[in-house]
């Protein structure tokens, strides 16, 4: 559906004041970057919330990312590959050097992703995935884990740059659980952070406003703003 300027404006408005009364409980100084989750949504939407002042946005796909690249290519969009990455998919995702992937969610993931960056003599930022819920349908390392495997793909996979974390919230409607989860990946960022981590990547559409009070400074949101 094709959403016209004024309705998108008044969805990123509440989406960005949302975001401001959630960041200031933590401290006025805490910035939160929005991500713009992009799938569901028209190419038409897009250009719009560029003109808005949106620039970063991410998608689930590689063969979708490189269509919405290619097709808005006039524009200098900040591009986000937030979705599990296929190993057959690696190389289309190098070539297409999006900002920053935020699902790197194993070893196994990353010596493979090393391995094509460096025949391509390529570098790609990325986010751990910590599975921060422990939930079987969910990617990611064990938040048990994370520190260590954090600092092994550092030591071992100098074509990859970890910037920081990201978690999906749990998946349940108990708010006390959720916010769990969230507390359990700000620990870890915390600890990360004399390792060079900046970006604690949680909260989507349904949570963001509990992620950021539990110290997200990225949020990634589709729904509230294609409605």
């Amino acid at each position: 559906m094709i959403l016209d300027k004024e309705q998108l404006r008044k969805n990123l408005d509440e989406v960005i004041w949302n975001i401001e009364e959630a960041r200031i409980t933590v401290s006025e100084h805490h910035i939160v970057k929005l991500v713009i989750v992009s799938k569901y949504t028209e190419v038409e939407n897009i250009a719009t919330l560029y003109e808005l002042g949106q620039r970063a946005f991410g998608e689930n796909q590689v063969q979708q990312l490189k269509e919405r690249i290619n097709t808005l290519d006039d524009l200098p969009l900040e591009w986000h590959m937030i979705g599990t990455l296929q190993k057959n998919k690696i190389n289309n995702l190098i070539d297409l050097r999006p900002v920053l992937m935020h699902s790197l969610d194993s070893i196994e993931l990353a010596q493979e992703l090393n391995k094509k960056l460096e025949a391509k003599s390529s570098n790609i930022s990325c986010l751990l995935q910590i599975n921060a819920a422990r939930e079987e349908t969910k990617s990611g390392v064990a938040p048990e884990k994370a520190k260590d495997i954090y600092h092994e793909i550092r030591e071992r996979f100098k074509n990859i740059t970890l910037k920081g974390v990201m978690t999906i919230g749990a998946h349940t409607d108990d708010t006390k659980v959720i916010q769990e989860s969230f507390e359990t990946t700000r620990k870890i960022y915390e600890n990360l952070k004399k390792d060079g981590a900046s970006i604690c990547s949680m909260g989507m559409s349904g949570d963001y406003e509990l992620a950021i009070k539990c110290g997200s400074n990225m949020v990634r949101i589709g729904s509230a703003l294609f409605k």
